[in-house]
């Protein structure tokens, strides 16, 4: 049997879980490890079960989680190298400096470098000069830092395994094709699942529908897909212009319009279950939502047996099985 059950969606967390007979993949973790289990339980999952982690994008609200989760669990997570590398930046940004405190570092620095230049000659290095040096070399990260161990980094996982858009890949018994979508982060992706004959796709957090997209997006048996804002909710709304610019950009969110106009004119109808996720709080409504893919829905009769469902933001949707 195979499931699949969204325990969170929305602009303050994401995380959806994939499960076959044999293996559990979680799909991005933007709750707290705490939470999540929590949801998980609620939809009658055992956290312990979990495989992997899966992630989309470097964005808070679908990684806050993921750390915790995969070192309590021991459990590998799965990145493209570029979504990978954004995520430790933002775990752990490097400190800014004004212009003056730039140019005082580049004083004093070459200070320390003529005041090792007219230092006398001295003779073999002793015991303790070497210990120093040995020190000073130590293998370092990019930013320069001393290489961090399990206890200390905030990035450490278990296992990290890179994957390439395009480029199919599996876990245990369930094949993994991720796709790219356009999208305000590093190298962002959504996903198609397959096991026992049933496939899954997951499309959330993309500005429109590619013709990439609309091509991973056929021959589902479950389609989750982003419906993020009413266009008239989001203009008329309390954000800022520049917000509503990033939003409404080609690498911002999918609104009910743009959803609907591909579940009626790109979409060929054959899943069973068509979910509308990440859902704005602020600049949509759950109604406007589902009427605009009705609407949609309702001018093909091949259309018709799709089920709409409606991913919540605060607690998860019951499990669809197949």
């Amino acid at each position: 049997m195979v499931r699949f059950t969204v325990l969170a969606s929305g602009s303050r967390g994401n995380s959806a879980l994939v499960c076959s007979g044999r293996t559990r993949i979680l799909v991005d973790c933007g709750l707290s490890c705490r939470e999540l289990f929590r949801r998980m339980k609620l939809a009658g999952e055992d956290p312990a079960t979990l495989d992997a982690i899966v992630i989309t994008h470097e964005h808070s609200d679908h990684v806050a989680g993921v750390a915790v989760t995969a070192r309590k669990l021991g459990i590998p997570v799965y990145f493209t190298e570029a979504t990978h590398r954004a995520w430790m930046r933002w775990l752990a940004p490097r400190r800014q400096m004004t212009y003056a405190q730039w140019l005082e570092q580049c004083r004093r620095q070459a200070a320390e470098r003529q005041a090792e230049a007219d230092a006398p000659e001295e003779g073999e290095p002793d015991a303790s000069d070497l210990a120093a040096e040995s020190t000073a070399e130590a293998p370092a990260t990019e930013a320069g830092e001393a290489a961090p161990t399990a206890g200390k980094d905030p990035a450490w996982l278990p296992s990290v395994q890179y994957f390439e858009a395009g480029t199919p890949f599996a876990i245990g018994d369930i094949a993994v094709n991720p796709f790219t979508v356009s999208h305000d982060a590093a190298d962002p992706v959504g996903f198609v699942f397959q096991a026992e004959g049933v496939r899954l796709a997951l499309a959330t957090d993309l500005g429109y529908v590619s013709p990439n997209v609309r091509a991973q997006l056929q021959r589902l048996d479950l389609l989750l897909l982003e419906s993020n804002h009413d266009l008239e909710m989001l203009r008329d709304g309390p954000y800022p212009w520049s917000v509503k610019q990033r939003v409404l950009s080609r690498v911002g969110h999918l609104s009910n319009e743009a959803a609907a106009s591909f579940l009626e004119e790109g979409y060929d109808g054959q899943a069973a279950y068509v979910i509308l996720g990440h859902l704005s709080e602020n600049n949509n409504l759950p109604e406007l939502a589902r009427l605009a893919a009705e609407r949609a829905l309702s001018c093909h009769a091949s259309l018709l047996a799709n089920r709409i469902l409606l991913a919540a933001q605060h607690e998860p949707l019951p499990p669809v099985c197949f």
